[in-house]
């Protein structure tokens, strides 16, 4: 049987005949050893991630964002601009958009931790609804797994303490990450340069330019275009919170915008959000399910059909892809990889291109 394999490019036809038995068993041997040499490396590599994710993460998120940015640095250095002014200016900018929110964040976060004993109150006698049901569930569980130690419910300090530790980065850690950024965008220009001289041939070189080019040009398309999106998702959050009746309706505007960069995760995040609140601030259940339900409707629509639609011309990423690669990062750094995910697989993409040459296949049916 014979396998065809068009080349647009080339405008030519491959046929490809059915594979022939090896020639020896020594060749499998020698396949499998380079497979179990790659294999070892890969999972160093991931011991390496994981283990050096305090010096790594920083450095990494300062990398992807220097390469956003990068356009922005030539495009004003081209003006006459020093690159020490501009990347001073992002730097600054940064900086003030940490403190806006943090500053922003900082009163309705006390509030509500203030109020956790009340709010926790509330929620379970809104939930009361459900007990039937758990009790039934939990009474099935026992049953088939038998019974388990008696669950405590935690007081809301030991919830909300981790929770906190966890989602904020330490001070070591956001210095290393400004002071990346800032000397990335500097020497951005030295340090291709440096780099394009460790290739031997012009070919590579070229090569190794055109991947650089590709990523920043597609990070910086991607970052802009998935900006405004979030943006305007934002906006409409913060006027439905406000017309709904949330208290701090700019908040949960600012926090879809935010979350709304992580692929699934935010959103799901976002959805619980809404239900809790709504579950304090309104009185009946169903009102409650008025505003998350309507935030799913809204996601839907926007990643369905909105951000494909513009990105989609632009980079085109796997679903799949984007599932992996977030469990992956969200499982080696945390919140900040899922942040991560999404430029690490653009990246990845890009040079997956650049190295692998695409050919169609068309198989029988």
């Amino acid at each position: 049987m014979e396998y065809i394999r068009t080349n647009p490019e080339a405008r030519r036809v491959v046929i490809i005949n059915d594979p022939q038995p090896v020639s020896s068993v020594g060749d499998i041997w020698s396949s499998a050893g380079r497979a179990a040499m790659i294999g070892i490396f890969l999972l160093l590599f991931v011991a390496f991630l994981y283990f050096g994710r305090a010096i790594l993460l920083p450095i990494f998120a300062a990398a992807i964002v220097a390469l956003t940015l990068g356009p922005v640095v030539k495009a004003a250095n081209r003006r006459g601009i020093s690159p020490w002014i501009t990347a001073l200016l992002i730097v600054l900018l940064c900086l003030g958009a940490l403190s806006i929110a943090a500053t922003a964040l900082a009163g309705p976060v006390s509030e509500w931790i203030g109020r956790a004993p009340e709010i926790g109150a509330t929620i379970r006698q809104k939930l009361s609804v459900l007990e039937g049901p758990l009790a039934s569930l939990l009474q099935l569980e026992e049953m088939l797994f038998g019974a388990g130690a008696p669950a405590t419910a935690p007081s809301a300090p030991s919830v909300v303490l981790p929770v906190v530790a966890f989602l904020t980065p330490a001070a070591g850690e956001l210095l290393l990450f400004f002071g990346t950024l800032m000397f990335f965008l500097v020497g951005q220009i030295e340090l291709r340069a440096q780099l394009v001289s460790f290739f031997a041939t012009r070919d590579a070189k070229l090569r190794f330019l055109k991947i650089v080019t590709d990523v920043e040009r597609n990070l910086a398309s991607y970052l802009a275009i998935v900006t405004a999106i979030n943006a305007s998702l934002g906006v409409v959050v913060a006027l439905g919170a406000f017309a709904l009746g949330f208290p701090n309706p700019a908040i949960f505007g600012v926090l879809a915008a935010l979350l709304n960069y992580v692929p699934y995760v935010g959103p799901a995040v976002m959805v619980v959000i809404l239900f809790v609140v709504g579950l304090v601030s309104f009185p009946s259940l169903g009102q409650a399910f008025i505003a998350p339900l309507a935030f799913v409707l809204l996601t839907t629509m926007e990643g369905h059909f909105i951000t494909p639609t513009v990105v989609g011309r632009r980079v085109t990423l796997n679903p799949l892809l984007i599932f992996l690669a977030l469990a992956f990062w969200t499982w080696m750094w945390g919140p900040i990889g899922a942040f991560l995910a999404a430029p690490l697989s653009i990246i990845g993409l890009v040079v997956v291109n650049h190295l692998v040459p695409s050919e169609d296949v068309k198989l029988p049916e």
